[in-house]
């Protein structure tokens, strides 16, 4: 992931900002993309690379903040800095909290911009990591077997093999196997491993007592 060069996706009406821009982020080392508007960038295919998209508020049809809500769900490894030549401080407010990384106006320094991009990239490249180890973590808990899924459920809440078989009806030799399988399976080193990956998979339930 990390020899993939990253693309800055910009979205803006006025095409000497987008030329601009385009010249400005090539010449930083990063890929371009640039669209008039924000149907455009939505057809284009999406490429898990790390990115950010620069994003100007008033666009015709969908404008950005609207963009922004449409992408919040399905595209969280982008990144949005937004730009604007007419922005106030509501509309600031609002897509900040929304998750933009920045709120900009126009005339845009470039340092400053470019410094925005840098750190925006670097936090793609955390999220499509985190995202790349729970597609792994999802595709080993798929490999187990049942049996082994009950057996996971029950060793993470920290029950003793002894308690795990008397709750399933089964032999503490079985329940060891199953144990050693999920293990191996799941690529967990220790307990606290495979717990932190049950957590994630949201697998965890309250031990009894």
């Amino acid at each position: 992931m990390r020899q993939a060069t990253p693309t800055v996706f910009v979205v803006d009406d006025d095409i000497s900002v987008r030329e601009s821009l385009e010249s400005l982020i090539r010449c930083a080392g990063w890929r371009p993309e640039v669209f008039a508007s924000a149907e455009e960038f939505l057809s284009c295919p999406r490429t898990p690379t790390p990115s950010c998209l620069v994003l100007d508020v008033g666009l015709p049809d969908l404008n950005g903040l609207d963009l922004q809500k449409r992408i919040a769900l399905d595209r969280i490894d982008i990144p949005i800095i937004f730009i604007t030549g007419a922005g106030d401080i509501p509309m600031s407010v609002q897509a900040m909290k929304a998750g933009a990384v920045e709120f900009l106006e126009k005339p845009v320094s470039e340092d400053i911009l470019l410094g925005v991009i840098g750190n925006a990239i670097e936090r793609s490249h955390i999220t499509l990591g985190h995202q790349e180890k729970m597609r792994a973590i999802r595709d080993s808990y798929a490999s187990l077997t049942r049996r082994e899924r009950d057996v996971m459920a029950l060793v993470v809440t920290g029950r003793l093999n002894k308690q795990i078989g008397g709750e399933l009806g089964i032999s503490v030799i079985t329940v060891k196997t199953h144990r050693g399988n999920v293990m191996r399976k799941m690529k967990a080193d220790s307990l606290a491993d495979l717990v932190k990956m049950a957590v994630r998979l949201r697998l965890t339930v309250a031990p009894k007592v």
